[in-house]
């Protein structure tokens, strides 16, 4: 068995800003492994917020050992971007060498195709409305806030697009008091969610507190042993592989998180088709469905997820699974 890792970079279509800052591109590692006459493939991004860089990662990864299998994955690394990467990899090569789809060594259902957010970037009122008027045809927005002018923003963003569905991303931004403000303006908007709205170190506030809109963990939810720390606080997890290690445990946190009475969102980083294309299978049947990470690209992967407005559908065997 070889492993391959490289460096790849995926121009965005536009400037992406989120309240912790800006990017104009995607900086993923891609990683091949080879076994006999097969080949699997997956995708990680690495997130700064968690302590990740390329340099990272890439170390993790090519410090493995020369072969192992996805039950020895789960032990060798821990849950992040290069255990995700690897692991979508051994699912991929494993069907190959199968001849049979990902889905069907899981045990799951044959997917189809899901409805997924489109995320509209932290900008002025003015710029996110018109943003909103040009995606008023998508049926879910997401919008990334997290700043003191956060009003005017979701404002502009429902006048622009009256008809959507609207999740929002505090991205840790704000406090137990801003929040508790906020609430019934969100009611009022029509917002269908929050994310993350308090800093997940800092989110025993949520305990007791009126949640007239859903709550939705996502820094604060990693993998399977983050649920424990979430009771009393949120309504849904957002389950994304770069923060699980890779299909195997988001699998497994999915059926967990649904068994505790939580409902699951779906996420991911912003990376290519390669990246989303075993989230697909995990978000059937999801709450929401934020797999837009292609959409915001400027140029994607050869044989690409297919978007429309059936969503987004599951990959064909050429990409991955």
């Amino acid at each position: 068995m070889r492993l391959f890792v490289t460096e790849e970079l995926f121009p965005l279509r536009e400037v992406f800003t989120i309240s912790r800052g800006s990017k104009t591109q995607a900086a993923v590692l891609t990683v091949c492994i080879k076994d006999g006459g097969a080949q699997g493939w997956g995708e990680c991004v690495p997130y700064a917020r968690y302590g990740e860089t390329l340099a990272s990662v890439r170390a993790e990864i090519e410090g493995l050992p020369g072969r192992f299998d996805r039950a020895a994955l789960q032990q060798l690394l821990p849950a992040g971007a290069a255990r995700n990467a690897v692991d979508c990899a051994l699912w991929d090569l494993a069907a190959k060498q199968a001849g049979k789809r990902v889905w069907d060594l899981a045990g799951l259902a044959k997917p189809g195709p899901e409805i997924t957010a489109y995320t509209l970037s932290l900008g002025s009122p003015e710029e996110m409305r018109a943003k909103a008027a040009a995606h008023a045809h998508r049926p879910i927005l997401k919008i990334k806030l997290g700043t003191p002018d956060d009003m005017p923003r979701l404002e502009a963003v429902r006048a622009g697009a009256p008809k959507s569905r609207i999740i929002v991303d505090a991205n840790e931004g704000w406090s137990a008091a801003i929040y508790a403000d906020l609430a019934p303006h969100l009611v009022r908007l029509g917002v269908a969610l929050v994310e993350q709205p308090l800093p997940a170190g800092d989110d025993e506030a949520l305990i007791g507190m009126a949640r007239p809109v859903p709550v939705c963990a996502d820094e604060s939810c990693h993998d399977r042993t983050s649920l424990p720390r979430l009771k009393g606080k949120y309504d849904l997890v957002n389950i994304k592989l770069d923060k699980t290690g890779g299909l195997t445990e988001a699998l497994a946190l999915r059926n967990a998180a649904r068994g505790e009475g939580y409902r699951v969102m779906v996420g991911c980083m912003v990376g290519s088709s390669l990246a989303m294309a075993p989230a697909v299978l995990l978000a059937q049947d999801a709450m929401v469905t934020d797999l837009d990470g292609p959409l915001l690209l400027a140029k994607d992967r050869t044989s690409a997820l297919h978007y429309d407005a059936a969503g987004v559908h599951p990959p064909e065997a050429t990409l991955w699974g």
